[in-house]
C-alpha cells in the first residue's frame, strides 16, 4: 500500500513538475499573445467607428451600414485571434475547427438559403436605392406605398388597407413601378362623342374644361388624341400630368376631369352617346309577345 501511495505521489510530482516547465518555456509567448489579443480588440473598435463613418458616406441605411461595419469588425478579430495561436503554436488546430466549421457552414447555407438571398437582395436593393420608404409602388401586382425595407424583407401598405410583406428576393428579381420616381403620374381618361359632333370643337373644349385642375402639372402639357371610329362614338383618350404621384391626389384630378368635361359637354350641347341595344322579340304569326324569349344583342353583333 505504501508502495503504491509512493508510486502516485511521484507520478503526480513528475507531471506537475513537466506541466510547470512547459509553462515556463511558453511563458513569453503566451504573454506575447495576450499582448497581441488585447491590442487587437482595442485596434477593432477603432477599425469599426472608422469604417462605420466611412460606409456612412456611400449608403444612408443605418442598418446596413452598422452590419457591414460589424463584419469587418468580426474579420479584423479573426484574424488578430488566429495571429495570437500561431504565436501558441495553436495554428494546425485551428486551421482544422475552421474546416469543420466550413462544412458546418455549407451545411447550413442550403438549408436556409432563401433566407441568403433574401437577405443579399436587401443589401442590393439598399445600395441600388430603386425604392425608399414613402414611395408609391407596384410589386408582383401589390400597389401601395412603401412602409419599410429591410434586409429581408419589404413591407407595403396597398390603398385598400392591407399590409403586404414582399420577400426582397421577389423585389430585387422583378420589375418595379415607382410612380415616386419622377414625384408625378400621368392620368388618361377615355371619352366618347357623337358622329355628329365637330371634332376640332370638341378638343377645344375638353382642354379648356380641365386647364384649370389646380392639381394638374404646369410644366408638362396636357394631350389629346383621337383613338378610334367606335360603333356608336368616335373615342379620344386626354391625358393629364398630376403633380403629386400620391394616390388621393390621383384620383382627384380625374374625379374633377370627369365632372368638368361632362358640364362643359352640357353646356356646349355636345353629345356622348349612349350604348346601343337591339331586341329581337322573335314574333311569329299568332303568337303573344309575353310568349316569345327576348334576345338582346349588342349594335357592333348585329
Amino acid at each position: 500500500m505504501d508502495f503504491n501511495i509512493g508510486s502516485i505521489s511521484e507520478l503526480i510530482t513528475e507531471k506537475l513538475a513537466g506541466w510547470t516547465e512547459a509553462l515556463i518555456k511558453i511563458l513569453p509567448n503566451l504573454v506575447l499573445a495576450v499582448i497581441i489579443t488585447v491590442i487587437g480588440f482595442f485596434i477593432g473598435k477603432w477599425i469599426k467607428k472608422l469604417s462605420l463613418k466611412f460606409i456612412s458616406k456611400i449608403s444612408h441605411n443605418i442598418t446596413l451600414n452598422n452590419l457591414f461595419s460589424t463584419i469587418i469588425y468580426f474579420v479584423f478579430i479573426g484574424v488578430v485571434l488566429f495571429t495570437a495561436l500561431s504565436v501558441l503554436q495553436l495554428d494546425k488546430a485551428v486551421t482544422t475547427a475552421l474546416a469543420g466549421a466550413g462544412i458546418l457552414g455549407l451545411a447550413l447555407a442550403f438549408a436556409f438559403q432563401d433566407i441568403a438571398t433574401n437577405f443579399m437582395s436587401g443589401i442590393f436593393i439598399s445600395f441600388r436605392k430603386p425604392i425608399k420608404v414613402g414611395d408609391i409602388v407596384v410589386i408582383k401586382d401589390y400597389m401601395g406605398k412603401v412602409v419599410e425595407v429591410n434586409l429581408r424583407d419589404t413591407i407595403i401598405s396597398t390603398f385598400g388597407g392591407q399590409t403586404v410583406i414582399i420577400p426582397n428576393k421577389e423585389v430585387f428579381q422583378n420589375p418595379i413601378e415607382n410612380y415616386s420616381y419622377q414625384n408625378r403620374r400621368r392620368f388618361d381618361l377615355a371619352v366618347g362623342v357623337s358622329y355628329g359632333e365637330d371634332l376640332e370643337r370638341v378638343r377645344q373644349i375638353t382642354l379648356d374644361a380641365v386647364k384649370d385642375i389646380k392639381e394638374l402639372s404646369k410644366t408638362e402639357e396636357t394631350t389629346f388624341f383621337f383613338e378610334e371610329f367606335g360603333d356608336s362614338s368616335i373615342n379620344f383618350s386626354i391625358r393629364m400630368w398630376v403633380n403629386s404621384p400620391e394616390q388621393l391626389t390621383y384620383k382627384k384630378v380625374g374625379s374633377e376631369a370627369i365632372i368638368a368635361i361632362k358640364k362643359a359637354y352640357d353646356a356646349n350641347d355636345i353629345m356622348i352617346p349612349f350604348p346601343i341595344r337591339t331586341l329581337d322579340f322573335g314574333i311569329k304569326g299568332g303568337e303573344k309577345l309575353s310568349e316569345m324569349q327576348v334576345n338582346i344583342a349588342d349594335s357592333k353583333n348585329g
